[in-house]
């Protein structure tokens, strides 16, 4: 994945740290993940036009299962929304930008 300047990958050892000020849209992911793979070029342009607003942020399930277990991901992509370092909403399946920034401006 190409690092954009609004949108960073998340591992267990900082998700908290880095979570626990501001607004935060954090997908759940694999690379073998087909829905994935179409939802990620979405969520990259959704992060340019959001910057400032809300950080985006990635967490490979695969290498931070804790944190799938915990945030409850059953299936992939699991989008999760948070402020504060709270869970403010959360949404399965893959979104496209428009969906992606709905969602957002929904919740928070």
């Amino acid at each position: 994945m190409k690092k954009e300047e609004n949108l960073v990958e998340l591992e267990e050892e900082d998700f908290d740290k880095r979570t626990e000020e501001g607004k935060w849209i954090i997908d759940f992911w694999a690379a073998w993940c087909g829905p994935c793979k179409v939802m990620d070029p979405e969520f990259a342009e959704a992060a340019k036009e959001m910057k400032g607003k809300v950080n985006f942020a990635k967490v490979d399930v695969e290498s931070n299962q804790e944190l799938a277990n915990r945030f409850e991901v059953m299936s992939i992509p699991t989008t999760i929304l948070m402020k504060g370092g709270e869970v403010v909403d959360k949404r399965v399946g893959t979104m496209d930008k428009d969906a992606i920034i709905e969602f957002i401006e929904e919740s928070f």
